[in-house]
């Protein structure tokens, strides 16, 4: 598999570029609200660090494990991650997409924000946050890093956990969001009586 480290340097590389660039859209859209709705974020502090600093770890980790180690997953493997990779990613773009102005990196829920429920919001609360669960399982084992896949879902969990409750409270406080979204699912969409 000599294709193999440049495919997975691609990917990661990939990975990085689209958070950088999804930081550089929630900075513009956080200039764009009034100050008084700028504080409104679901994160605090040590929330956004841990936050950042995993999903660095997302490109970091499997990097050292997969180059210091030599990893070589079975091309069956790689080729399984890659797809579920950009299945994630139809899945986050379509979310974002359907969020419009009102979606953020920093999960900032502004008292004149638009909610939506097109898209893939019709069905689940949080797409996006299921396209990057399946993105922390992706990531890691198209290159083989199974330690890293352990490691970084044992640290992202509890912090996507936080980060979904303080977003659903502030989220609550929006009369259109409790009323269209409440009964959906975080992630799967429930299952609806006949």
């Amino acid at each position: 598999m000599s294709w193999f480290p440049f495919a997975y340097a691609t990917l990661l590389a990939l990975v990085a570029l689209q958070r950088i660039v999804e930081l550089v859209i929630t900075r513009q859209r956080l200039r764009a609200l009034p100050v008084d709705e700028r504080a409104r974020s679901a994160d605090g502090t040590w929330t956004w660090r841990a936050m950042v600093a995993v999903h660095a770890s997302l490109v970091v980790l499997p990097a050292c494990e997969v180059f210091v180690f030599d990893r070589h997953p079975p091309p069956w493997l790689f080729c399984t991650a890659l797809i579920a990779f950009a299945a994630a990613q139809v899945l986050r773009y379509w979310a974002i997409a359907s969020a419009g102005t009102a979606w953020n990196a920093r999960a900032v829920v502004a008292p004149s924000m638009q909610v939506s429920d097109r898209g893939p919001y019709r069905f689940v609360r949080h797409p996006n946050y299921l396209a990057v669960l399946v993105e922390f399982s992706a990531v890691p084992l198209a290159g083989g890093a199974w330690i890293s896949w352990i490691v970084l879902n044992a640290l992202h969990a509890p912090v996507l956990a936080a980060r979904i409750r303080g977003e659903e409270r502030l989220l609550a406080t929006l009369p259109e969001w409790k009323e269209r979204m409440s009964a959906k699912g975080r992630f799967w969409p429930r299952a609806t009586r006949p």
